[in-house]
């Protein structure tokens, strides 16, 4: 008991450290990069704990937020999972997630992924300026990321895995593409009780540029002259626009852990190209048996950026049930209240075999 005593302090002078590390004098850049979608973050677990998932995750999830989690046994104690994640987000915009880890190679927590992450704008009305009201026809635009990932325990104690993804964003006739890698590890301590210290890298790839039939032009090379062609068919160079590369750094620690009863306390520092140190941080007291596992989750997100985000406070909830094949079935739900925008809603579903 007073070994536990003791730990409680270490632990929140743990996670409260990283405020130390706001430098402040960085300008923001918020708005300078393409593919936004990248930064919302996938599936209920995440959300309920305020974005703090890079440490706290295993499973086909770990696909998302941290490569170096497919490595590590998920809920199911298992390696094999699946993972469907449907977001209800705000102006009807409807957010999918998608993955399945299976076991690769002799060595155990070798594991391969395919994550699919899409963004759904739904339909709208073609207006002109003539036809404001509309002309009959719609168009659509949809947010696209599908990659694959590869994960392994180097030792016991030491995960690393990597993502190779595709990211496309589609409006109307226009479209981007763009490759990109995410890397992270997660490195499992005796200290604390159970310390786990964690990081990944997102998003590192090329520029995006935005292409398609809307950029044609007509050129006159030389419209001082009679007789020459004066409908060439030109392209108007767009932009390039960096995708929102972010690095995340962060501690997870069990306050409490006993047989049946534990609280997880995380944070996270996380650093992107367009925006200031950031800090992210969660709980999740979950009570464990042999067949039942139960998560109430809460988090704070974006500490350190104030009243430049809508949202800060999250919370939701987790159950897994594990069959007597040994299969695991998950649900988790998130709820996001935004001050301006209304609630999010968030639901899982997962599958362990």
């Amino acid at each position: 008991m007073i070994k536990k005593i003791i730990q409680v302090p270490i632990i929140v002078a743990l996670f409260v450290a990283p405020l130390a590390a706001q430098s402040g004098g960085e300008e923001s850049r918020v708005g300078t990069t393409a593919a936004p979608f990248l930064t919302l973050g996938v599936g209920a677990k995440g959300h309920a704990l305020g974005h703090a998932n890079s440490i706290n995750v295993s499973g086909a999830e770990s696909i998302f937020w941290n490569p170096a989690g497919m490595a590590v046994k998920n809920s199911g104690d298992s390696y094999n999972s699946s993972f469907i994640s449907i977001t209800e987000y705000f102006a009807d915009v409807d957010i999918y997630g998608a993955g399945i880890v299976v076991p690769v190679g002799e060595n155990e927590g070798q594991s391969l992924g395919i994550g699919l992450h899409f963004v759904d704008y739904g339909r709208m009305d073609v207006t002109t300026v003539e036809l404001q009201d509309g002309t009959g026809a719609t168009f659509g635009a949809h947010d696209l990321s599908i990659g694959i990932s590869y994960a392994q325990k180097l030792t016991d104690s030491f995960h690393f895995g990597g993502s190779v993804k595709l990211i496309q964003q589609k409006i109307y006739d226009m479209s981007a593409e763009a490759l990109a890698i995410d890397l992270g590890f997660l490195l499992k301590t005796n200290y604390l009780n159970g310390l786990t210290i964690g990081a990944s890298i997102t998003n590192f790839g090329r520029d995006m540029q935005m292409s398609g039939i809307n950029s044609e032009t007509y050129v006159d090379l030389d419209p001082k002259s009679e007789g020459n062609n004066e409908g060439i068919i030109g392209n108007v160079k767009l932009d390039n626009w960096e995708l929102p590369l972010s690095f995340k750094f962060g501690f997870m620690a069990p306050a409490i852990k006993t047989k049946n009863l534990e609280l997880l306390l995380m944070s996270e520092v996380q650093q992107t190209n367009d925006n200031k140190l950031n800090i992210d941080s969660g709980a999740e007291l979950s009570y464990i048996s042999n067949t039942v596992k139960f998560h109430m989750r809460a988090g704070y997100k974006d500490l350190l950026l104030g009243n430049n985000v809508d949202s800060h406070f999250t919370y939701g909830t987790g159950l897994t049930l594990k069959t007597s094949t040994g299969i695991g079935i998950g649900v988790d739900f998130a709820q996001v209240p935004f001050e301006y925008l209304g609630q999010t809603s968030i639901i899982d579903v997962k599958l362990y075999f």
